[in-house]
């Protein structure tokens, strides 16, 4: 099904998500040199602070409210809230390790990132589209665009793009 235009700004970000869960995945396979998961680190940081932890906002004062009483399964967005705060945790652990125990956490941060975006996109997404009335979700999009513009505005960069 194609996206509803409101809910295509959440789409992209869920784009740079998954690249960077691709980039994570991609960088610790092998034997990855020692350094390979410091510079993965500051990139789950930077997603983190330019676009990620916004995101996550949004969806929980935003989106999941105005779509929880359409929902068929609403326990999907406690679900996917429990998610956001694992992977906020993971953020911060990442940040203070270093070597093993960093590539390990960095593992289970992309693999919980790809999970987490997948359930959104194929799930809850699909579902809003089919059940929210037209009127009610072009009036979300409108919110959904003005706070991703506010709190996001680096639009299709990608926010570890200038970090090495």
């Amino acid at each position: 099904m194609l996206r509803d235009p409101g809910l295509i700004p959440l789409s992209h970000q869920h784009q740079h998500g998954l690249a960077l869960a691709v980039l994570i995945d991609r960088g610790l396979k092998g034997d990855p040199p020692p350094e390979k998961a410091g510079e993965l680190a500051r990139k789950v940081a930077a997603m983190a602070d330019a676009e990620l932890l916004s995101h996550f906002r949004i969806e929980e004062e935003t989106l999941f409210p105005a779509v929880r009483s359409f929902l068929e399964a609403e326990d999907v967005v406690d679900q996917l809230i429990e998610q956001h705060r694992e992977m906020e945790s993971l953020i911060e652990s990442i940040a203070r390790s270093s070597g093993p125990a960093q590539s390990a956490l960095l593992k289970q941060f992309g693999e919980l990132l790809s999970r987490h975006i997948r359930i959104e996109e194929r799930q809850l997404f699909e579902e809003i589209q089919a059940k929210l009335p037209p009127a009610q979700m072009g009036k979300l999009g409108h919110q959904i665009e003005e706070q991703v513009q506010r709190v996001c505005p680096a639009g299709d960069v990608l926010p570890w793009e200038n970090t090495r």
